[in-house]
């Protein structure tokens, strides 16, 4: 029996179910640290050499790890060094935007295969737009030249409430009592894991992107809504139910806008993509000029940053505004957490210093001075690819058991 076989199996106990836990320990320590000898995993693991050499022999002739020969040593006999396969495994993520998707499918090492970055595909709420996102998903996987079999499952990304654990969407594609990855993997053919958009996005850039050995991490996806990501001690924080990190809506403001949750007075209703698309509109027809020229009705928000970064003021104006509120919600995250670092992520973050500074100065005013000098403010390393890489990660360490 293969080690995945071993994984997915309910009748292992005792001796074998040992050994499935000390293979995962050694596949974890290979995935986060990296290349090592047996002396090094020995010493990790507490475990003796035989018991290392006898685990090395069984994931070696499942073909997940591979001798790669002598390592440079400072005198005697030169040990050999060990690692994982990168193509033994594959693992895809779609990342589901607005007005496109982002597709990738990532080996075990970590390494991205293939990237697409702007697969068309317009998101509505209905069964022909689900049946659209699967078949992009199969046409993906099919140009994909790495064996098929390989490929040991999918995340899904959606902007919206999600419980990861049980697999049920709670705002798209929740026509049926079946959980929607149920619904997915009858149509892919392969598992499929779905998950908040913003929580894979913090995943991806805590592992790859911008962040360094902070272990105390807000992600923020400031987008056409807004999502937080949370990692405490290195982990994603999901709450009870799965539900952490809904901070556009935050009841900050006394106002009668009725946000897309229903109720009014969220932070996504004054600094969110959103509400800088109305808030353009709004100024334009009180009389305020722009450089833009598309008609009001096709403005969309990659119009308007486009102009802000081409120097419209009235688009520019908008974004401090926006910048001002948005530091004004991040002041009580600081003060609320006292992370290490705030990483600003998704669409509106692309306008730079105009969104940054206002950011910085709300932050000085609302949060209190001890604790944001202790915090560090970035922007994404990864951009629009955080969400698929956080995507392909979670699904390999979610299917291999990986701490």
């Amino acid at each position: 029996m293969t080690f995945f076989n071993e994984l997915i199996s309910k009748d292992i106990t005792g001796v074998a179910y040992k050994n499935i836990n000390i293979k995962k320990s050694v596949i974890s320590y290979f995935a986060n640290t990296g290349d090592s000898t047996i002396a090094e995993l020995c010493k990790e693991l507490s475990l003796s050499a035989p018991k290392i050499n006898n685990i090395f022999n069984e994931l070696i002739n499942d073909g997940l790890v591979k001798d790669y020969g002598k390592v440079d040593s400072t005198g005697g006999r030169r040990p050999n060094v060990y690692g994982l396969v990168p193509e033994s495994a594959f693992f895809v993520g779609v990342d589901i935007k607005q007005d496109h998707i982002v597709l990738g499918i990532s080996d075990l090492k970590k390494n991205m295969v293939k990237l697409v970055e702007h697969q068309a595909f317009r998101l509505t709420n209905d069964e022909k737009s689900l049946e659209n996102l699967c078949k992009l998903i199969k046409n993906f996987i099919d140009s994909v030249d790495v064996p098929k079999e390989n490929i040991l499952g999918i995340g899904v990304n959606f902007g919206s409430v999600i419980n990861y654990s049980t697999g049920y969407s709670y705002s798209f594609y929740h026509f049926s009592v079946e959980p929607l990855s149920e619904v997915m993997e009858r149509q892919i053919g392969y598992k499929v894991f779905l998950e908040n958009d913003s929580k894979a996005m913090a995943f991806g850039e805590f592992t790859s992107g911008v962040v360094k050995d902070e272990k105390n991490v807000l992600f923020l996806n400031l987008d056409f809504g807004i999502g937080l990501g949370v990692i405490i001690n290195s982990q994603l924080y999901y709450g009870k139910s799965g539900f952490s990190g809904e901070f556009g809506h935050i009841p900050i403001f006394d106002n009668q806008i009725i946000c897309k949750c229903g109720k009014k007075g969220c932070l996504e209703t004054e600094a969110s993509g959103w509400a800088l698309v109305r808030m353009f509109k709004e100024r334009v027809e009180a009389g305020f000029s722009s450089s833009i020229k598309t008609k009001l009705e096709d403005v969309t928000l990659d119009t308007i940053i486009e102009a802000a970064n081409n120097d419209d003021m009235l688009s520019i104006e908008l974004i401090t505004e926006i910048g001002e509120k948005l530091g004004r919600g991040i002041a009580l995250l600081i003060n609320i957490f006292n992370p290490e670092l705030i990483v600003m992520g998704g669409l509106l973050s692309t306008t730079g210093e105009y969104l940054r500074l206002p950011i910085k100065s709300s932050i000085n005013k609302y949060s209190l001075s001890l604790l944001n000098a202790d915090t560090q403010l970035k922007t994404s390393k990864l951009g629009d690819k955080a969400g698929v890489i956080g995507a392909c990660l979670l699904v390999r360490n979610r299917l291999l058991s990986l701490s």
